[in-house]
């Protein structure tokens, strides 16, 4: 039995076809044009249209298609009511090419999904419920024959936005060059694509297309930037020239930009921190401050690096850098690491002062604050989320690796598996978010994970940290407030509702009661049976 099936692949529409193994059939199959076999899917794959379409039918007239719905139809079928292969003509779809991004709305079917995914950094955006796609050539092109006849509106804008920095959002027009000389003596190029700027920027030696922030960069001279600046003439583009200020005292992070041969974090050294079951927010961390220590010594192996260049690292970090006593702590932990778990090197080899970690106080809300925020918020699920943390003081990362199982509704309580320092722990499950919970799984009906993306994939944090500053927002809340807030808030109440601090460690999971009893600062139980010696003065 041969069966047909609609299919993107790397971001290109094709038919899959199915059948048992046979030498004739394949070598029959092999008679279409631009057939391909796949070693991914085990299957042979022909281009999505009318001519090779007819071209499969004519070889294999018994072969079946199945259509989106899972249903199956035989190809003599198919041509008598004309059902051809092409896209169905469902709900329309909305384009919008904002500068470097193509912005796509259109209603979830899991086909139009599969064909966006397949487009090289394309991205759901969950606080605006739409898809961005990069700009790049050819992406509109694709896309607008993708979708061909159900486009209901396109519509290109005359600017582009850019936040040079992380800093603030400028709006750059399509006739626009920004060029913004950098504190580490570059020029970042920011402008809409044009071919003939393009041309001459990649004339520059070492010049470097920073694919995050979607800005050209070269090293600065008057001589690169006069003739930019004729180049931009000569293309009708008005140039745009700032400078950029020094960020506070200390000098910033080495960057692609910095230096030529800019390494990254040696392969094996991930592999390691994964075999020993490190989690992936620490693996995210120690690799980016490796890469970081690697790159100070750029002309160096990373073998030869020494004691004394270790030590003269820390202290650029601490003198230069000005960094954090936590992430000084945390560079060192990712250095010894490579030298010490890696090579195996002696520990007695390091003769490095730790820093005493900082001790901040926590930002917690009252519960005033807490019910106003979530007695604003509308949407269902974004409603079960922050309930859900709340109630059961989560960190982000133990959210959203909850499963639907884990909610034991008999015995009120969540259970949280392999959470921070690979560690197991019943917490609490609230009345008052039971309910929610219940009508949300009812609506959105997740397979596996509480909390899952529009594609069925594990939900994610940028889009958790959305939702909860959008909810802190619309409460009014103008405290430093962040995700983990919640997790503070729950503590902190908890103790001042009575609850011993033995209970609350275990709740909570932590592995030193000193860490719960940074609460115990925080709480303002008590406060007004206080008398202030002040109040006692005659004055």
């Amino acid at each position: 039995m041969m069966k047909a099936t609609k299919i993107v692949l790397n971001g290109e529409i094709r038919i899959r076809v199915d059948f048992p193994f046979n030498r004739e059939t394949v070598l029959r199959i092999k008679q279409i044009s631009n057939v391909r076999w796949s070693r991914e899917l085990k299957a042979w794959h022909l281009p999505y249209g009318k001519d090779a379409f007819e071209q499969l039918i004519a070889l294999f007239p018994e072969v079946s298609y199945v259509n989106r719905e899972g249903t199956e139809s035989s190809s003599q079928i198919q041509q008598q009511n004309s059902i051809t292969i092409k896209p169905e003509l469902k709900a329309f779809v909305k384009i919008e090419v904002l500068g470097r991004k193509i912005l796509l709305t259109l209603p979830k079917d899991q086909t139009d999904i599969q064909f966006i995914r397949g487009i090289r950094y394309s991205r759901w955006n969950g606080e605006q419920f739409y898809w961005e796609v990069p700009n790049y050539p050819g992406n509109l092109e694709m896309i607008k024959e993708y979708f061909r006849e159900r486009i209901d509106e396109l519509v290109i804008h005359d600017e582009i936005s850019v936040g040079p920095d992380g800093r603030a959002i400028r709006h750059i027009k399509r006739n626009e060059l920004l060029i913004i000389k950098t504190t580490t003596g570059r020029m970042k190029l920011i402008l809409a694509y044009n071919t003939e700027m393009i041309r001459c920027i990649r004339k520059f030696p070492y010049h470097f297309w920073d694919s995050k922030n979607k800005w050209y960069s070269i090293p600065y001279s008057e001589k690169f930037l006069e003739e930019i600046r004729e180049v931009a003439k000569e293309n009708s583009l008005e140039v745009l020239y700032e400078e950029e200020k020094k960020q506070g005292d200390g000098v910033g992070r080495i960057s692609p930009d910095d230096v030529i041969n800019y390494r990254r974090c040696p392969e094996e050294y991930r592999k390691k921190l994964i075999e020993l079951r490190y989690s992936w927010n620490t693996i995210r961390t120690y690799c980016s401050l490796f890469e970081e220590f690697i790159n100070y010594y750029n002309k160096t192996d990373i073998r030869e690096i020494d004691e004394r260049m270790i030590v003269g690292f820390l202290q650029y970090l601490v003198m230069e850098r000005k960094v954090s006593l936590s992430y000084q702590n945390q560079s060192i932990n990712a250095i010894k690491f490579y030298y010490e778990r890696l090579l195996g090197l002696p520990r007695k080899v390091y003769r490095i002062e730790r820093p005493r970690r900082e001790r901040r106080l926590p930002t917690v809300l009252n519960e005033e604050e807490v019910s106003r925020v979530i007695r604003l918020v509308k949407n269902l699920k974004h409603k079960a989320i922050i309930m859900t943390i709340y109630s059961s003081g989560l960190r982000l990362s133990e959210l959203l690796n909850l499963r639907i199982t884990d909610i034991d509704s008999k015995r009120m309580q969540v259970f949280i598996r392999q959470a921070k320092g690979h560690k197991d722990r019943y917490t609490l499950l609230s009345k008052k978010a039971l309910p929610v919970l219940r009508e949300y799984i009812m609506k959105y009906r997740p397979k596996e994970w509480l909390f899952e993306g529009a594609s069925g994939e594990q939900y994610s944090e940028s889009s958790v940290h959305a939702i909860v500053s959008a909810a802190y927002k619309r409460a009014g809340i103008r405290k430093a407030a962040t995700v983990h807030t919640l997790r503070h808030c729950f503590g902190t109440h908890l103790l001042e509702n009575g609850t011993d601090l033995r209970y609350i460690q275990a709740l909570m999971g932590h592995g030193s009661s000193k860490t719960t009893e940074i609460y115990t600062h925080v709480t303002t139980k008590g406060f007004n049976q206080i008398v202030n010696p002040m109040d006692k003065l005659d004055i």
